[in-house]
Order: structure tokens, then sequence, then C-alpha cells
């Protein structure tokens, strides 16, 4: 929607007067049976991997443990594994993206809508809805390819 974009472009534009590079960790969260989580924000258009911002003084992976339960109530019973850096240019100059590929964790409270999330839910590999990001189908072909990963997000 047109005012979505107004206001993500005057965030990037305050981000990036406050800060000249911005960090964000995303998790692909992957259940026991092999199914990937996926996310949609209330604010933006498509299904994508959990994750946000890394804040001032946390580390990617701090900022990974944080946003995986605030999004989609998932806790981490061991440490992830970093599975690509990325730039993210293309939709916001100097922004990045930490991926990380995360086999050992619980669900810590249920899967459900919130103010910043419309909705989250397990995805086959293979079966991805037809409103997956352009970026988290990339990610995933990498994961099932077990190749390298392409610089860009």
């Amino acid at each position: 929607m047109w005012h979505e974009r107004i206001v993500r472009k005057t965030l990037q534009r305050y981000w990036r007067w406050q800060r000249a590079l911005t960090l964000g960790a995303r998790g692909m969260v992957v259940d026991g049976s092999g199914r990937l989580l996926l996310i949609r924000h209330t604010y933006t258009p498509g299904w994508t991997f959990p994750g946000g911002g890394v804040e001032w003084r946390e580390t990617a992976e701090d900022a990974l443990r944080r946003e995986l339960h605030e999004e989609a109530g998932v806790e981490l019973t061991g440490p992830p594994q970093l599975f690509g850096l990325y730039s993210n240019e293309a939709v916001f100059p100097g922004d990045h993206v930490a991926l990380y590929l995360v086999r050992a964790w619980r669900q810590a409270r249920p899967l459900m809508p919130t103010r910043e999330i419309a909705d989250a839910r397990f995805f086959a590999p293979d079966g991805l809805p037809a409103e997956a990001t352009a970026g988290a189908r990339r990610r995933v072909a990498e994961l099932l390819a077990g190749g390298p990963t392409s610089a860009a997000w």
C-alpha cells in the first residue's frame, strides 16, 4: 500500500541519518519434518524468515534470539549456524542481513498473529507460498542445493 511505502522510506532515511550501515539478523528455523518457518509482517508484503534489526550493543546472534522470540515464540536451545551474510542493497542501501540456520529450538508459545506479525507458519521447502519473497526463495534454494550462497539478499 502507498502509505506503507512512505512510512518505510521515511524510517529508512532516519536510520541512514542515524547510522551509515544497518544490520539485520534472520533465522531459517527448521522443524523435525524439515519444514521452514516463514512469517508475514503486517507492514510489508510477502512471506519471509523471522528476524529484524541488530540494535546498538547487541550481537547478531542476540538479535536473532530476541527477534525469534518476539515474532514467533521460538526459543533457541542450541547455537544457530551462520548460513550467510548478504547485502540488501537493492531494497535499502547500506543494509546487510546475517542469516542463521536454526535447528535447535523449542516453541515457547504458540504461533499467533500480533500487531507486527500477520501470520506465521511452517512450509515444506518445495511448497513455499506464492507470496514468499524472492530473498527467501533464493535462500531456500541455496539450502537445498548445499552450495555456495550469493552475496545479495
